[in-house]
């Protein structure tokens, strides 16, 4: 809702700090993406989508599509404890070799449709993609919903697992 208000003041400011985020995000090899109070973020998807190495810094993180795309092909993971020590991460990225990153980016580029939002919606976009995460989600919500009615220890199924 904000971003309806702000992007007409941001479009006519001397600088569009939009398309600088937009260009600071292409000319990167890799972008910080720290956990959120949410799972997912248009920052992640941002970065994907200008082919930039998401750095993700997570004990646990939800990512979009985690069942489809193997996150670990195109990003880096950090602990938090890892991501708390002085320069730890910053060593660690300047150490992975070129061709790694190379694999990486060459990844991103071939996933970044997923992340794009298109109108009209066209096929493995990410209005697409995100339909799909909820069709199968669906079962497993339904399952819980059905199962809480019917059980007089309504987590007894979740403290078994």
């Amino acid at each position: 809702m904000i971003a309806i208000f702000l992007f007409p003041v941001l479009e006519n400011c001397k600088h569009n700090y939009i398309l600088l985020s937009t260009d600071g995000m292409r000319l990167s090899k890799f972008c910080l993406h720290p956990a959120g109070d949410t799972p997912s973020s248009c920052r992640l998807f941002d970065a994907i989508v200008s082919h930039c190495v998401p750095v993700i810094v997570s004990d646990q993180i939800e990512l979009p599509y985690e069942d489809e795309l193997d996150y670990s092909q195109f990003s880096v993971f950090f602990s938090v404890k890892e991501a708390l020590v002085p320069g730890y991460m910053v060593t660690q990225l300047r150490q992975l070799p070129k061709e790694r990153w190379l694999e990486m980016w060459r990844r991103l580029k071939s996933i970044s449709h997923h992340f794009e939002f298109q109108n009209p919606p066209k096929k493995e976009d990410a209005v697409n993609m995100l339909w799909r995460q909820v069709k199968h989600k669906l079962p497993a919500v339904k399952l819980a919903v059905h199962r809480d009615r019917r059980l007089k220890i309504p987590d007894w199924w979740r403290r078994r697992r």
